[in-house]
C-alpha cells in the first residue's frame, strides 16, 4: 500500500520528470506513419517496436541499470564520470572518459533545445481538429507556439516554487486522459494487445529492410525524455521516480496501443491522438487540447530547469565559465535562474519553431543527440559494472548499449532532414567546453603560481618591515600550495599588506552534496587559511559562510587576467573570460570592498 508520503513523491515525480516522455504520444505515431504505410501489419510492427524501445532504453537502461549507479542519491552524466574515473588507473583512459562525459553533456543541450519547440508546436497543431479551424494557417499556429514559448521563458526569473505543486496533479490528469482514451480504443480493436509480443517488431524489421531500419529513427521519439529518470534522481529520490515510472509506463503503453487500434480502423488519419479524442468525445476535445498544451508547457519547464542544473554543474566542476546566477527561492537554494542560458534557449527554441515550421519536420530532426546520450550512458555504465565485477549487469548493459547504437546509426538518416541542427548545437557546446577547460590549464601555467615555501619567505620579510593596514584582507586561491601571481603583486610589488590576511580556498569534491568550512593552522604571522569543501551540486552562500566563520573583511582582492594572444581559440577563451562575471561577482560578495588586480598574460 502507498502511504501519503509515497503518493506525494509519485505525483511530484510525474510533474517534474515525465513531462517530455509523457507528451511524446502527441506526435510519435503521427510522424512515423507520415513515412510508413498504415497497414495493419505495419501498425502492429511499429507498436511492438515502441513497446520494446520503452522496455529496453527506458526501463532497463535508465530505471534499472543507471539508477543503481547514483552517488549520494544524485544521477546524470557527470555522476557516471565521477564513478568511473576512480576505477581507472590509466591517465589516458581518464582523459577519454572525461571527453565522453563532455560529449554526453553537449548532447543533452542539443536535445534540450528541440524539446520545447516540438512539444508546444505539436500540441498547438491540435487546434486544426476543432470544427471551423481546420484551415487555420500554419504561420498562425507557429505564432501561437512562439507566444507560449516567450511567455514560458519570460516567467523563469520569477521562479516556479509557488506553482510547481500543481505540475504533478496536472500531469497525472494528462496520463489518466491518454490512458483512458487508449483503453476505449483498444476495446474496439483488442488484437493490438498482441503487439506486446516482440515477434511483431522483429518481423517488421525483417520484412521492411532499410526502410524499416530507418523507421527506428522515428520510433526513438517515444523514449525522448527517458534520460530524465536518471538525471533528476537527486532532486526527487530514486524510489518515487521508479514508482511513478511503473504507472507512467502503463499509461504510455495504453496510449500507444490505443492510437494503434484507432489507426487500424482509420488508416487515413493524419493527427492520430487528436482525431481519436475528437471521435471518442468531441464535446471534451477543447478541454483535452488545453490540457495537452499545459502538459507540453510543463514538459518544457522541466527541460529549462534541467538546463539550469546542467549549467550550474558545469560551472561548479569548472568546465564552463562563471555565469550570473539568481536564486528564485528563499527556501530552496537549488531553485536557480541563469539569464544567459534562459535567453539563449529561447532564441534557439524560436529559431527551431520558425525554421522547421511543423512538428513533423521538427520530429525529422529530433533524436540524433538523444540516442547519442543513450549510447554514452550505456558505454560508461558497462565499464562501471565491468570494473565492479558485476557480470550479469555488465552483459545486459553491453546489450542495451548495442541497441542504443543501432538507434543512433538509424538516426544518421536525419542529418539531411535537420538533424544537423541539434548536432551543431552539441558540437558548439562541446567546443566551448574544450576551449574553456584547455584555456584554464594554459592560463594557470602561464601565470606561474609561486610555491608556498618561496612565498612565505618573502611574506615574512615584507610583513615584518612594512607598515600594515588595519583590518582584514581576503584573497582567493585555488590551492594553498601554489600562490596566485595577483597576491604576489598586491603584497610584494605594491606593498599592500593588512594586519590580518586570509587565504580562502574552495575545493569542489567528487560527491554531489556536502559543505564543510574551517580555518586551518596559522601559516605565518598575520596569515591564515580558510578552507571550504563543497559538493559540485551544492549552491552555497559564500558571504554567509564567511560571516558565520567570524570573518569581517575590510577588503577583498581577486585576480583579473588581461589575456594577449593571436591564437583564435585563445581569443574565444579571452572573450569568455571577459563577458563572464568575476569570482566575487558570481558569489555576490560586497562590491564596495572588492579590488581586482590585473595581471597581463600572453597565451
Amino acid at each position: 500500500m502507498l502511504d501519503k508520503k509515497d503518493l506525494g513523491g509519485i505525483v511530484k515525480s510525474t510533474g517534474l520528470v515525465f513531462g517530455d516522455i509523457g507528451t511524446s504520444p502527441i506526435y510519435t505515431l503521427t510522424v512515423i506513419f507520415l513515412i510508413t504505410a498504415a497497414t495493419p501489419s505495419n501498425v502492429m510492427g511499429v507498436l511492438s517496436l515502441i513497446v520494446w524501445t520503452l522496455v529496453i532504453l527506458v526501463t532497463i537502461e535508465y530505471s534499472w541499470l543507471a539508477m543503481n549507479l547514483g552517488k549520494k542519491g544524485e544521477g546524470g552524466t557527470i555522476v557516471l564520470k565521477e564513478l568511473l574515473v576512480p576505477l581507472i588507473k590509466s591517465s589516458k583512459k581518464v582523459m577519454i572518459v572525461t571527453i565522453l562525459s563532455y560529449i554526453g553533456i553537449s548532447f543533452l543541450v542539443g536535445d534540450g533545445i528541440i524539446t520545447p519547440a516540438i512539444s508546444i508546436l505539436s500540441a498547438v497543431e491540435g487546434i486544426r481538429i476543432i470544427p471551423g479551424l481546420q484551415f487555420i494557417e500554419q504561420e498562425t499556429l507557429m505564432l501561437i507556439a512562439g507566444i507560449i514559448a516567450v511567455g514560458l521563458f519570460s516567467f523563469q526569473n520569477k521562479g516556479t516554487e509557488k506553482i510547481a505543486w500543481i505540475f504533478g496533479p496536472l500531469m497525472v490528469l494528462w496520463f489518466l486522459a491518454i490512458a483512458t482514451s487508449g483503453i476505449i480504443s483498444i476495446i474496439y480493436t483488442p488484437s493490438v494487445l498482441k503487439a506486446i509480443n516482440p515477434y511483431y517488431a522483429i518481423d517488421f524489421l525483417l520484412h521492411n529492410g532499410w526502410a524499416g531500419f530507418f523507421v527506428l529513427s522515428e520510433v526513438i521519439l517515444c523514449a525522448t525524455g527517458g534520460e530524465a529518470l536518471y538525471a533528476d534522481m537527486g532532486h526527487l529520490g530514486r524510489e518515487p521516480i521508479l514508482k511513478a515510472w511503473r504507472l507512467v509506463f502503463v499509461a504510455l503503453l495504453l496510449a500507444y496501443l490505443g492510437q494503434g487500434a484507432f489507426l487500424i480502423r482509420n488508416p487515413d488519419s493524419r493527427n492520430i491522438l487528436y482525431e481519436m479524442i475528437f471521435q471518442q468525445a468531441h464535446f471534451l476535445y477543447v478541454p483535452f487540447l488545453v490540457l495537452s498544451i499545459v502538459a507540453t508547457v510543463i514538459a518544457s519547464q522541466a527541460m529549462i530547469s534541467g538546463m539550469f542544473s546542467i549549467a550550474y554543474q558545469a560551472i561548479m566542476t569548472r568546465i564552463a565559465p562563471l555565469l550570473k546566477i539568481d536564486y528564485t527561492s528563499d527556501v530552496i537554494r537549488s531553485q536557480i535562474y541563469i539569464s544567459v542560458v534562459n535567453w539563449l534557449l529561447l532564441i534557439a527554441v524560436l529559431f527551431a519553431i520558425f525554421e522547421f515550421r511543423e512538428s513533423s519536420r521538427l520530429a525529422a530532426a529530433y533524436g540524433l543527440t538523444v540516442t547519442g546520450t543513450m549510447v554514452i550512458t550505456g558505454i560508461m555504465m558497462t565499464f562501471i559494472y565491468y570494473f565492479k565485477k558485476e557480470v550479469v549487469k555488465t552483459v545486459i548493459s553491453m546489450c542495451v548499449t548495442y541497441v542504443a547504437m543501432i538507434f543512433l546509426i538509424s538516426n544518421t538518416y536525419k542529418l539531411s532532414h535537420g538533424g544537423y541542427w541539434s548536432l551543431f548545437i552539441a558540437v558548439l557546446c562541446f567546443s566551448m567546453i574544450m576551449i574553456y577547460t584547455t584555456g584554464q590549464k594554459r592560463l594557470y601555467q602561464a601565470l606561474i603560481p609561486v610555491p608556498l615555501k618561496d612565498f612565505l619567505e618573502r611574506y615574512d620579510l615584507t610583513y615584518a618591515s612594512v607598515t600594515k593596514i588595519n583590518g582584514t584582507a581576503l584573497f582567493f586561491a585555488k590551492e594553498v600550495s601554489s600562490i596566485p601571481q595577483y597576491i604576489v603583486h598586491t603584497m610584494f610589488d605594491n606593498g599592500i599588506i593588512y594586519m590580518d590576511n586570509i587565504l580562502v580556498t574552495i575545493t569542489i569534491h567528487d560527491n554531489p552534496f556536502g559543505v564543510e568550512s574551517s580555518f586551518k593552522e596559522k601559516i605565518a604571522n598575520g596569515l591564515k587559511v580558510f578552507k571550504i569543501n563543497m559538493g559540485y551540486m551544492e549552491v552555497i552562500n559564500l558571504g554567509q559562510i564567511l560571516k558565520t566563520a567570524g570573518i569581517n573583511e575590510k577588503t577583498i582582492f581577486y585576480g583579473v587576467e588581461d589575456i594577449v594572444t593571436d591564437n583564435p581559440a585563445w581569443k574565444v577563451f579571452s572573450i569568455m573570460k571577459k563577458v563572464s562575471p568575476s569570482f566575487v561577482q558570481f558569489h555576490k560578495l560586497s562590491e564596495d570592498r572588492v579590488h581586482g588586480v590585473v595581471t597581463r598574460v600572453e597565451m
